[in-house]
């Protein structure tokens, strides 16, 4: 098999024993890995927490992003023949190439290797699930988002038909994997679809807050922020759905109340989308447009904010980084929008709706009320912490690769 194999690190400490421990599955990531955006951060969490249930993964992923050591991970890169050096967020052709690139070696690998599971993230679910049920392997349907409404706003997937082709190709994924772990905020999408699913939603462990006054204080200073500015922070993709458009547009409205506020948008690739707009806030010093940051860095920018925002206009999964806001310890303003629901409430969040004005006004009121803005970074932090751990994660992934093994395991003794 020509690919591309790089192996993980030595063992490390592994969890309570497990009955099984050396038990292989193959997870298939269409996207850069590693790389840290989205998908790819979701994939790495699940990745360590098999290491530390005592799995052993392979990962069949694109010929792109950097590598990664986990101990009993070994990452097989498909090739690259078209000699693509970058694939963007979303859809595009250099997308499809790279996916095709992986269902070739999809198949020899479920062929030749005896896997307790496939963990299929996204649309590679469609050939593992094509594959896992021609060979007997049960097949997980990691469904980060739903693929018809990521697609309908973009060509040329715009028209009705198109979008019904989509619909029905979900629709079949869906009853025919084996079971489906949705990010949050997907599970009442996929019971609508096939209410006899066996699904669940994604709890990602929060990342601890690292940084602290002293660290954020450095940060301002080497951003050249000034110490009493109120920093209004975002972090995360410039994807359209993701709202920054009505976030700019809120600026002005903001500064007409807290003068003093900075406004930090970190994410940036390449061009920003955000357009000419952005201009004059940018030469005045009011708006911050950062380049993407390693993960590793994004508890500093954290620990820099008076307020956390997630101005999501649609979609429907939760932002990855809500989790990790949640653990900050700030006041969060978010869009209210049914999967900010799944993890934000009224008592650790301001929700409101997704336009310019309503998101300027929450942000208004958490900075002129430092009260309230306690009472709901607490609720967040206290919430992160109950709900949110890296020890709950590794349970619930445990208890869902045993779900389906066990139901495997079981279709194929005679009653």
């Amino acid at each position: 098999m020509s690919l591309a194999v790089e192996h993980g690190g030595p063992e490390a400490p592994a969890g309570p024993p497990q009955p099984e421990a050396a038990r292989r599955v193959l997870v298939v990531a269409p996207q850069p890995f590693y790389a840290d955006r989205g998908t790819p951060i979701a994939v790495r969490q699940v990745l360590e927490a098999l290491s530390r249930l005592g799995y052993r993964a392979d990962v069949l992923t694109y010929p792109l992003g950097r590598p990664l050591t986990i101990a009993r991970v070994e990452l097989i890169r498909a090739r690259n023949p078209w000699g693509i050096a970058s694939v963007p967020i979303g859809f595009s052709l250099r997308k499809v190439l790279l996916d095709l690139s992986l269902i070739g070696p999809l198949r020899r690998l479920i062929r030749s290797r005896r896997y307790s599971c496939v963990h299929a993230v996204e649309e590679a679910a469609f050939p593992a699930v094509f594959f896992g049920r021609r060979y007997g392997v049960p097949v997980i349907y990691d469904m980060q988002s739903s693929l018809p409404e990521q697609l309908a706003k973009r060509f040329p997937f715009r028209s009705r038909p198109a979008r019904a082709v989509l619909a029905r190709c979900e629709r079949w994924l869906i009853r025919h994997a084996d079971f489906v772990v949705g990010s949050a905020g997907l599970g009442d999408r996929v019971r609508r679809i096939h209410p006899a699913a066996r699904v669940r939603e994604w709890r990602f462990p929060s990342a601890a807050l690292t940084g602290g006054v002293e660290e954020g204080a450095a940060l301002r200073r080497a951003l050249g922020i000034a110490a009493g500015a109120r920093v209004v922070l975002y972090s995360g993709t410039f994807e359209p759905y993701q709202g920054l458009q009505e976030l700019v547009q809120a600026v002005p409205r903001v500064l007409e109340r807290v003068p003093d506020a900075v406004f930090v948008l970190v994410g940036a690739e390449g061009s920003n989308g955000l357009g000419p707009a952005v201009r004059p806030l940018v030469e005045r010093g009011v708006l911050r447009i950062l380049d993407r940051r390693p993960r590793e860095e994004i508890p500093r920018y954290l620990a820099m904010a008076d307020v956390l925002v997630s101005p999501r206009s649609y979609g429907g999964n939760v932002p990855l980084k809500v989790f990790d806001y949640l653990a900050a310890g700030r006041p969060i303003v978010a869009t209210d929008i049914p999967p900010h629901r799944t993890v934000l409430g009224d008592d650790r969040a301001v929700l409101v709706a997704p336009d310019p004005a309503s998101i300027a006004g929450a942000i208004v009121s958490v900075l002129t009320d430092p009260a309230r803005a306690g009472r709901l970074a607490e609720a967040a932090r206290r919430y992160a912490g109950e709900r949110l751990g890296w020890e709950e994660f590794v349970a619930s992934v445990g208890e869902i690769y045993q779900e389906v093994i066990d139901g495997a395991r079981a279709a194929r003794i005679p009653a």
